[in-house]
């Protein structure tokens, strides 16, 4: 999912480059949320993990 979220990234800093607004914006607002959800997911699996008894990594 972080490999999802700086793909957009990057699309979004090439079409801002470019002059596309439209879809560097459209496509920096999908990285974010993805980003987001990324550590919304981590931080479940290090509590997971941690409550069956292992150490954070």
């Amino acid at each position: 999912m972080l490999g999802w979220a700086l793909t957009f990234l990057v699309v979004a800093l090439i079409a801002a480059a470019l002059g596309f607004g439209g879809i560097a914006g459209a496509s920096a607002g999908i990285a974010q949320i993805l980003f987001v959800v990324f550590l919304i997911l981590f931080v479940v699996a290090m509590i997971a993990r941690a409550v069956r008894g292992r150490p954070p990594v």
